[in-house]
């Protein structure tokens, strides 16, 4: 962060100091908000959780270094104490923001956020130094930390912005207000909360709602080849950038094809000129993702040349996101257990389709939550899909939802033992270890509530065992 004396948090926040014996002591290191965190010149923020309070940790991140506590009660040891800790982080990170002038890209969608904002992430750094969102940290808390870490050097902030409701993005606008607003599509993720795309749309398209006019420098960066966003042009004034398939599009890609790893290459089309990429990320559905980079970079001023050379090195930079690891014995093992929804199992289910290019392939899926009334229809789909694609062996992991895959699979003509409904994640372990033969493929993905990355962990421990033991 900027360095702000704690008289000068405390106005900002309208906050009261206690115990701080010099208000004019500057907090020169990072806001966090974990107590392992705290060190020299830190800022630590108490928030009360469900199974801990952070204002009983007060003492122990002084004594690691930490300047001040920003709590909702006086701690005993330097603090800025405020009603509400949550709107306090979130009043600092936008007077921050506002100091800095740094250009703030902020991006949302039902899938690929993550990913596609690694890639921005990557692509701007080439160019200038960026600061961008750790993991999924995309909430109320997580988005002002993040934007919280920016220095004077920053010239780029890319921010990822969640919602599981009508209002929420509007609110993490009015933090960290943006000037460019990417917005990548509308899907089926937390339509259960949400009750239909109409609602999902809705909430999503508060981003662009919220960037200043084309004249102040707005742009909002739109997926031409979905009705939902393509749609959302006529609710900003800014400028409107489209990416895509559709010829509408102002960044597009031609030649779309994978190699024989499953890794995409195309040739990138911008209004500053074409370039091939081969990116070193899996699965065709990065294309868009990589087209979605694209035009943000391109409004920020890069040559096409410099965006497919960013594109083509760019890697992942999220955990237990498409994470290929070949084992010792050649059994590839693809971990994207963080989260799942229809549309990202699909894709996955594609890019696994990719890699196999001859090779047997284990899709190991379990639970896509938040769907309501759509879950059955959806887990159907996606067993069915993995039948469709000729992928060898389907484990559908847990309980009536994973039923749901295994029986898509059935009815689209899977039979013997071409798919099988396990329990837990153990029995999952247990067949894959008995099962594999070198050169498979396997695939682990569900929402992140089921926890399968323990499977792919424990496949990888397998080799690293296998490897061992023939030394």
């Amino acid at each position: 962060m900027i360095a702000l004396s704690l008289a000068e948090i405390a106005e900002v926040v309208g906050g009261q100091t206690h115990d701080i014996p010099d208000p004019a002591v500057r907090v020169t290191g990072e806001v966090v908000r974990d107590s392992r965190e705290a060190g020299p010149g830190s800022l630590f923020v108490a928030f009360v959780g469900e199974r801990a309070d952070g204002h009983d940790y007060a003492a122990q991140v002084v004594e690691a270094g930490a300047v001040a506590v920003l709590a909702s009660r006086p701690v005993g040891v330097p603090a800025i104490v405020v009603e509400d800790v949550q709107a306090a982080l979130g009043a600092l990170a936008r007077h921050v923001v506002r100091r800095l002038g740094a250009t703030l890209v902020a991006l949302t969608g039902s899938a690929g956020k993550t990913s596609t904002k690694d890639l921005i992430a990557q692509v701007l750094r080439s160019k200038a130094p960026t600061v961008f969102t750790p993991g999924s940290l995309n909430n109320e808390i997580g988005l002002p930390l993040t934007a919280l870490t920016a220095t004077e050097e920053t010239k780029f902030l890319v921010l990822e912005m969640g919602a599981r409701g009508i209002g929420h993005i509007r609110y993490l606008t009015g933090l960290t207000p943006p000037r460019i607003g990417l917005v990548l599509n509308v899907g089926s993720a937390h339509i259960g909360e949400f009750g239909g795309r109409e609602q999902i749309a809705q909430a999503k398209g508060e981003l662009v709602e919220s960037l200043p006019p084309a004249e102040e420098g707005g742009v909002a960066v739109l997926n031409a080849d979905d009705p939902y966003v393509r749609a959302m042009a006529s609710r900003t004034k800014a400028k409107v950038i489209l990416f895509g398939e559709s010829g509408e599009a102002d960044v597009s890609a031609e030649n779309v094809r994978l190699t024989d790893s499953g890794q995409p290459s195309f040739k990138l089309h911008t209004p500053s000129g074409a370039c091939d990429v081969t990116m070193r990320l899996y699965g065709e559905h990065h294309v868009s993702n990589a087209l979605a980079a694209a035009a943000v970079a391109h409004e920020l001023g890069m040559s096409a040349d410099e965006i497919a050379r960013a594109l083509s090195e760019a890697g992942s930079l999220s955990r237990w996101r498409m994470e290929v690891t070949e084992r010792p014995d050649g059994v590839t093992v693809v971990n994207d257990a963080y989260n799942a929804n229809p549309e990202s199992m699909k894709a996955a289910l594609r890019a696994l389709a990719a890699m196999g290019n001859g090779r047997r392939t284990w899709a190991v899926l379990g639970k896509m939550a938040e769907l309501g009334d759509e879950a059955l229809a959806e887990h159907d789909a996606v067993g069915r899909l993995a039948v469709r694609l000729n992928v060898s062996k389907l484990v559908a992991v847990g309980g009536r939802e994973a039923a749901w895959l295994q029986l898509g699979a059935y009815n689209e003509g899977s039979w013997g033992e071409e798919s099988v409904h396990v329990s837990d994640a153990q029995a999952a372990v247990d067949l894959l270890r008995s099962e594999l033969r070198p050169g498979d493929v396997v695939l682990v993905k569900a929402s992140r509530s089921v926890g399968l990355e323990s499977v792919a962990q424990a496949l990888l421990e397998t080799g690293a065992e296998g490897e061992v033991a023939a030394r």
